[in-house]
């Protein structure tokens, strides 16, 4: 009979004096409540000295199954360690009764007089109690389980640890109360043409606040100075990769946080070029509030404000994905001496075009500042360039005034991933904003479009672990139970009871952008919702809407064109999870691109051929 490693279960013990299987025993057994079949030969100390084979003595004696026999030679493999076990557990006994892992049926043993029953869940049924200190286990030879048994009893007094299951559920809502008590969390997205100074100045924000240590400062100026590239030093804060650095160009968003008096902001540096416009807008998509940076050197303002130029289509972006409050960074302010006149035309120029975008004049604030100097940021300048005609708020004073939005903690959990990646031991990470609801450490989720179950096994929050976390909240999430293949950029994950809706084929009003091409039935376009960018077809164009009323004005139009407000059907290649506008404002949005630009903004009002079942092939 072949034993393998999974078989033996029992193991020699090793200190300064060994134990032999038969001294072992009377450790492990107890004599109370056996079943008849394992009385005698426990009794008589394994009594099978004239048989080859234990477990032949067992079934002389007894008939017994093929299962009982099985456990039967588990029980008994200790003997025989020395002619089958490869590996072997150390463990040290304290003078008290110790478990050795064996898994034997009906057995309970007695602790100084009390009989502790078997836990369930932990050996299923067949339990033996563990009571010695364990000085080094190796955990590679011993099951989950029995791992589990010997960690959780190995003293007496302490308590069973509870499962995730019976964990007592934390009160979110007045959890969250308390921590509003303290400081807000507010998401932040830096937006603006190419080459306007956002990283730059956001990473000489963060420099000022002591987010980043004059050492590590240091050592980016030299770099920047050696690669030629010396007034970049500061947007290296934000820009980490190597290709970034080198191109001098934000690439992907770039994630920190830091703190004012009264918040707590994640900022997203989001790129200014038009190639990756797809990263911008996965950055807005969980932003509460903007920051628009736009450079003040005659002729650069207008190249970004004017056609072709980042600054309009990242205005319209923004809107178009929920954020209503703006802070417009009129930057690289001392290359024009601080004139007043160039920053009022400015003002008057994208004050318009923002009032025609949807933001409300209450809503949007302009400041003056330098990136490089530093004017500005964190405390008001001294410049008398300045003051002479400036005195409102330095930007951190305009980032701690924004007011934090009202978050869906009451709606059912939903968080779209934004990254996923293996982490170190089991299970892997995703990362993403919680659009609403709430979470906690061992709930299960449900993975959409790919209808997989996993359990949440740790939260970190800002770096940190907690046990929960709500709307609003950028986390990290470890989970397991589920195959990382099957989770993609995109998935959002959802209350099992609550899904999201899953389907190909939705209907949305859309307001149509500045397009050169009408749209017809048919065209191709690139679906960016949430951090999904997927490629989509219209359908069919169902009617021109009024733009301020809603009613339909046209029926099956032939084609749209620029500034109209319609109502369309779309179809994705892939099944993609989305909510409607409705039920979910923060899931309803999405954006049409076409070629490179921007083409149109929409919100979910119907949606089609469910297919909840189906998985991403």
């Amino acid at each position: 009979y072949h034993f393998e490693d999974d078989d033996v279960y029992g193991q020699s013990v090793e200190d300064d004096y060994c134990i032999s299987p038969s001294t072992a025993a009377q450790f492990i057994y107890s004599r109370r409540d056996k079943p008849a079949t394992f009385a005698q030969p426990l009794e008589e100390e394994y009594g099978y000295e004239g048989t080859d084979d234990p477990a032949d003595y067992f079934t002389s004696n007894h008939q017994l199954t093929e299962v009982d026999r099985g456990k039967t030679r588990d029980c008994q493999s200790a003997r025989m360690e020395s002619e089958i076990v490869p590996k072997i557990t150390k463990m040290t006994v304290s003078g008290k009764k110790q478990s050795m892992g064996f898994e034997v049926p009906c057995v309970i043993a007695e602790e100084n007089g009390h009989a502790n029953t078997p836990q369930k869940g932990l050996l299923t049924e067949d339990a033996s109690v563990a009571s010695g200190v364990l000085e080094a286990v190796s955990k590679s030879t011993l099951s989950p389980q029995a791992v589990q048994v010997l960690e959780e009893q190995s003293t007496v007094p302490t308590p069973v640890k509870k499962s995730s299951k019976t964990k007592p559920q934390i009160d979110v809502k007045a959890e969250l109360e308390k921590r509003q008590g303290g400081k807000q969390l507010l998401n932040l997205v830096v937006i603006g043409h190419v080459d306007a100074g956002k990283s730059t100045l956001m990473g000489h924000l963060l420099y000022l606040l002591g987010n980043v240590n004059k050492r590590t400062m240091h050592k980016y100026e030299q770099e920047s100075k050696k690669a030629g590239k010396a007034s970049f030093a500061y947007a290296w804060v934000l820009d980490e990769t190597g290709e970034e650095r080198e191109r001098g160009v934000t690439m992907d968003v770039g994630m920190t946080k830091f703190e004012t008096k009264t918040k707590v902001i994640t900022l997203m540096d989001a790129p200014g070029h038009k190639d990756f416009i797809p990263n911008m807008i996965t950055g807005a998509a969980q932003a509460d509030v903007a920051i628009l940076v736009v450079d003040a050197s005659r002729g650069e303002f207008e190249a970004g404000f004017e056609t072709g130029g980042q600054t309009r289509e990242h205005g319209l972006l923004v809107r178009s994905l929920g954020v209503t409050q703006l802070a417009v960074a009129v930057n690289k302010m001392d290359q024009v001496n601080w004139q007043q006149e160039r920053f009022q035309e400015i003002i008057s120029k994208l004050g318009q075009f923002l009032k025609q975008a949807g933001f409300k004049d209450s809503d949007v604030a302009y400041i003056p500042t330098s990136g490089l100097g530093g004017d500005n940021l964190v405390t008001r300048s001294q410049s008398s360039d300045l003051t002479q005609w400036y005195k409102g708020k330095c930007l951190l004073e305009q980032i701690d005034s924004f007011k934090p939005p009202q978050r869906s903690v009451d709606k059912p959990f939903r968080l779209c991933v934004a990254d996923v990646f293996k982490d170190q031991g089991s299970g892997f990470c995703v990362t993403g904003k919680i659009e609403a609801g709430y979470i906690q450490v061992g709930e299960r989720l449900l993975a959409m479009p790919p209808n997989e179950t996993c359990t949440a096994k740790g939260i970190t929050l800002h770096d940190e672990p907690v046990d929960w976390a709500a709307a609003g909240d950028h986390v990290s999430l470890t989970l397991t139970g589920m195959d990382i293949i099957k989770i993609n950029v995109g998935c959002v994950f959802c209350d099992p009871k609550e899904p999201v809706k899953v389907c190909t084929r939705f209907r949305a009003r859309v307001l149509i952008f500045n397009i050169e091409v009408p749209i017809t039935k048919g065209f191709p376009v690139l679906l960016h919702y949430q951090t999904v960018s997927e490629p989509a077809t219209i359908r069919r164009l169902l009617s021109v809407l009024h733009k301020s009323t809603g009613e339909v004005t046209k029926k099956k139009p032939k084609f749209l064109t620029k500034g109209q407000n319609a109502l369309i059907e779309l179809q994705t290649q892939r099944p993609v999870a989305l909510e409607l506008y409705k039920d979910f404002k923060e899931l309803g949005r999405f954006m049409l691109r076409y070629s490179g630009s921007t083409i149109a903004a929409g919100v979910v009002t119907e949606v089609q051929h469910f297919c909840n079942g189906l998985s991403i092939l």
